[in-house]
């Protein structure tokens, strides 16, 4: 089994997310994505956040695609921080190959993840392109320090049978949908 991680707050979940999940799904050949709803970002402290189980339910509702799922893994396995998620679902599903999906938003701020280091070996991640965070996420800390273990395109299609580190980038259509604006355009948490 083959299943693509896209872990986030989701506030609201969009578009953004549902491409990401079909991309990877397409070019990654997974069996499923799961959507891991964190109960509290630690990186997002602060932030209006809607209740955990209106994010949950409006990501449920995001795809009618049934290889798309909507957890609450992450609360109810109590982890805040994606490398002590990571650690408990490779624990839990010795045999599944997990892979990390994010926005190259999301890689550029990789080295502010708590343990990050130690989270680039558990599991391969792939990355998807935002706008205006593209060059600086190729080329910055995250990029730089995982240099040597980047697939090339043809190999992207085995990225989850890969040791990490691996990581691989999804080149394609970029969404400028974000969470944020669309909380500021509804003037509420969503």
């Amino acid at each position: 089994m083959r299943i693509g991680l896209l872990g986030g707050s989701f506030n609201p979940p969009h578009a953004g997310h549902l491409g990401i999940a079909l991309r990877a799904l397409h070019a990654l050949q997974l069996d499923q994505v799961w959507l891991l709803v964190s109960p509290g970002n630690p990186l997002k402290i602060g932030r209006d956040m809607a209740p955990f189980s209106e994010r949950l339910q409006l990501a449920s509702e995001l795809s009618d695609n049934p290889r798309i799922l909507a957890t609450a893994i992450e609360k109810r396995l109590g982890t805040r921080y994606a490398v002590d998620t990571v650690r408990q679902l490779r624990r839990r599903f010795p045999r599944v190959h997990f892979v990390w999906l994010m926005g190259t938003d999301v890689f550029a701020e990789l080295p502010r993840w708590r343990s990050w280091k130690t989270f680039v070996h558990l599991l391969p991640i792939a990355v998807v392109p935002r706008p205006g965070s593209v060059a600086s996420a190729l080329h910055g800390a995250s990029a730089s320090f995982l240099r040597r273990f980047r697939l090339p395109p043809s190999r992207v299609v085995t990225l989850a049978d890969q040791v990490p580190p691996a990581w691989a980038f999804l080149p394609g259509r970029q969404n400028d949908i974000s969470a944020t604006r669309l909380r500021l355009a509804r003037g509420r948490a969503f």
